[in-house]
């Protein structure tokens, strides 16, 4: 159970400071600074929570990492299914946070959305997300798997490495589908802004959660030939 509290509490931390930035400074690739400062914001959460509860749960506080951990061995189905359920439930948690916090404070969400992601960015093509998930959710989850296997030499360095990624990842991702690479981070705004009145915050959510997941389970399989290969 206090690996369920755990990942509970890291992805409703992850979603209100990374949407809650976005939704502050706006993901504007021309203006920079806050697509940048949004890019962070996701980042250095991960860095803080791998560094606080990644002792208790991992800090998985995504399912498609809890997917690839799976894959790769290192965890149970059954309790696969309490992380994503409790992944999720964090991350409709960090959303509900995040609209209290924007209404009471009659503060402008820039986003539209309480930071939820979309297709604009590649011309509203399903395919194109995607894509795009999936690439960015395989390099993102290959180097949590190389970073967290036991033969890694990083020392202490493990959480910092995994943060810098999802920097990366976000830099790119951010001007195309706002990035995703996390199925309960995008469902959670997502969910949110449905029940603000965005019509068609869901319609396309389904992208946010098979490209990640696909991406995740393609990094483990690789992972692992890789690593089979390599004994």
């Amino acid at each position: 159970m206090k690996k369920y509290i755990a990942e509970f509490i890291g992805t409703m931390t992850l979603v209100v400071l990374g949407c809650g930035t976005a939704m502050l400074v706006g993901c504007d690739a021309a203006a920079g600074s806050g697509y940048l400062l949004t890019a962070l914001a996701f980042g250095l959460t991960i860095v803080a929570m791998a560094y606080s509860i990644g002792n208790i749960s991992g800090c998985h506080i995504n399912p498609a990492v809890s997917l690839g951990v799976l894959m790769s061995g290192g965890m149970e189905v059954k309790e696969f299914c309490g992380y994503v359920v409790s992944q999720c439930l964090g991350a409709l948690a960090g959303s509900g946070i995040l609209a209290l916090i924007f209404k009471l404070g009659g503060v402008t969400d820039k986003t539209g959305g309480f930071g939820s992601n979309g297709l604009g960015g590649v011309n509203e093509s399903a395919i194109a997300g995607l894509l795009v998930e999936i690439v960015l959710t395989f390099i993102f989850v290959i180097a949590i798997l190389g970073v967290t296997s036991k033969k890694a030499a990083h020392g202490s360095f493990g959480g910092l490495v995994i943060g810098l990624t999802l920097v990366v990842v976000h830099i790119l991702g951010i001007g195309l589908t706002g990035t995703s690479v996390n199925p309960a981070r995008s469902l959670g705004p997502a969910i949110a802004a449905a029940i603000g009145g965005k019509t068609d915050a869901l319609a396309c959510v389904w992208v946010f959660i098979v490209g990640p997941l696909v991406g995740a389970a393609l990094a483990a399989v690789v992972y692992k030939a890789l690593e089979n290969s390599k004994k």
